[in-house]
């Protein structure tokens, strides 16, 4: 006696398709129980790191071990030749350096050869990258079957991305980490609130900050380690507070570093100060939430029709579709 046969949806098997999809749902569910029992301190490296730093600042030595020397050995090489190369053809200047140093900074990357590798990527990816694509266009005869506007705007849209895609990398790791850096900023104050109110130095409480809120925010507590640093061996503490402001590209930075300047040269109150750049931030941070939420009905529309409302329709009346596509046939 044979078995009798599922139902059937455009003549796939209902019973096999939903078994696939529960097999992805178990995978996926495995994959996201491993994710979050797997999470790891990305801060303290980085801490370690700049402890490191800070006593070879101190004890006036750069020697390291001999796996990590030749390393670097090799990296300022190669820095050194893109640097020569890029010096030979008069296209490396000063300013220009200093400003992709200082956007380096802002993207979390403080090593100054990766400003000579960010110039020299601009200088050679259009070469590389957009060259070849207009030669695989016009010399080898790749879309043949395109339009000639179709073509050249391929070739001219390779060129403009090799060129830009440095910056563009740049960029986006900027307006991320100013994102993270963003939303932790309120426990931030905070907390350095409590610091100033239990008597705590401002270096002091910024190293407690940035061990504290290294976990959560591991952006902002790498900032606020480093601004420690700096005012523990910087003999003018404003520098230390202006380069936090340049390594961080925002206004609420910018204000807690005047409030921590004015502090510094008038002798008013810390505590209170912060508690009101606290509460301001807090309340932007609620509004900007709110902002999102506004938007979220119009944003959900295009995949609710697409999405949502297609596997809505399936689910209410797959069934039915099965059940009658079974009937006629076996009528038939």
């Amino acid at each position: 006696m044979e078995a009798q046969a599922g139902p059937t949806l455009l003549g796939i098997d209902v019973y096999t398709v939903a078994t696939m999809l529960a097999a992805v749902a178990t995978f996926a569910l495995l994959v996201a129980i491993y994710a979050a029992t797997t999470v790891r301190d990305p801060m303290a490296k980085r801490v370690k790191a700049l402890n490191e730093r800070r006593e070879q600042l101190k004890a006036g030595i750069t020697a390291s071990t001999g796996k990590r020397r030749a390393k670097l050995t090799q990296t300022n090489q190669t820095a050194d030749r893109m640097r020569t190369l890029l010096n030979s053809l008069q296209v490396l200047q000063d300013e220009q350096l200093k400003q992709a140093q200082i956007k380096l900074m802002r993207a979390g990357i403080r090593s100054k050869d990766a400003a000579v590798a960010v110039i020299f990527g601009r200088m050679v990816l259009p070469i590389v990258i957009g060259g070849g694509v207009v030669l695989a266009i016009y010399g080898f005869g790749w879309l043949a079957d395109w339009s000639a506007f179709k073509r050249f705007g391929v070739a001219a849209g390779a060129l403009i991305l090799s060129y830009k895609a440095p910056d563009l990398f740049v960029d986006n790791k900027i307006s991320k980490r100013s994102t993270a850096i963003r939303k932790g900023l309120p426990d931030a104050l905070d907390l350095l609130v409590i610091c100033a109110e239990a008597g705590l130095t401002v270096d002091a409480a910024f190293h407690r900050v940035a061990k504290e809120l290294g976990k959560a925010y591991p952006e902002l507590g790498d900032e606020f380690a480093l601004t420690a640093i700096e005012l523990g061996f910087l003999t003018d503490r404003r520098t230390a507070f202006e380069n936090l402001a340049m390594r961080v590209d925002l206004d609420s930075i910018r204000g807690v570093v005047t409030t921590m300047i004015q502090t510094e040269k008038y002798g008013t109150p810390l505590a209170s100060a912060l508690r009101v750049l606290s509460a301001e931030f807090r309340n932007e941070r609620m509004m900007r939430a709110e902002e999102k939420a506004a938007r979220l009905p119009a944003i959900m529309t295009v995949p609710l029709i697409c999405f949502i409302l297609p596997v809505l329709f399936i689910v209410i009346l797959g069934p039915a579709a099965c059940s009658i596509s079974d009937n006629l046939l076996n009528a038939g």
